[in-house]
């Protein structure tokens, strides 16, 4: 499903879908997941970013994350099994209303280098209002340039997060 790159203003009604949805999933998959994380945009104070709720959910092993296929499809999610094939160390879906994108999951081993990294991420952008702004004007550039093609728009973020994650490790 294919939708242009609209960035928004925070939402501060964010937090509250992220937690209904990870009550939705705890409710519906008791004791599937370890623990389950509001990470991306929407879990970052003040930071303009596609309307879209980013969990992580962690499990306990790959194999855990790649039975949840059928039963997270039950619960309104939708995923690529190919795509899927190409991940070594997550499983991705996407859950949608009124044709619209609304949630990701990622689904990844509890407490691995995945998990931790995508975690840190998340607390470096919370705590560090330059490295905020800087990660603001480069997803707004981005926005403008690919507006309509969502895998350049993220494509366009590795570099800059994968020097954050790699910051947080020598730092």
């Amino acid at each position: 499903m294919e939708q242009p790159v609209e960035l928004v203003d925070y939402d501060p009604a964010w937090p509250a879908a992220f937690e209904a949805e990870r009550s939705r999933l705890i409710e519906a998959l008791p004791d599937t997941f370890v623990a389950i994380e509001h990470i991306g945009s929407t879990a970052v104070f003040g930071l303009r970013t596609k309307p879209l709720i980013d969990l992580l959910a962690g499990v306990r092993s790959m194999s855990d994350a790649r039975a949840l296929n059928n039963m997270l499809d039950r619960m309104g999610y939708t995923t690529s099994e190919e795509f899927n094939a190409t991940l070594a160390t997550r499983q991705w879906f996407m859950r949608q209303s009124g044709g619209r994108r609304t949630h990701h999951l990622h689904v990844v081993v509890h407490d691995s280098d995945e998990w931790i990294a995508r975690i840190g991420f998340r607390d470096r952008l919370r705590a560090d209002a330059n490295l905020r702004d800087r990660y603001e004007a480069l997803k707004e550039d981005l926005a403008r340039r690919f507006a309509d093609d969502r895998d350049a728009y993220t494509e366009g973020k590795s570099a800059f997060i994968l020097a954050t994650i790699a910051e947080r490790k020598t730092g």
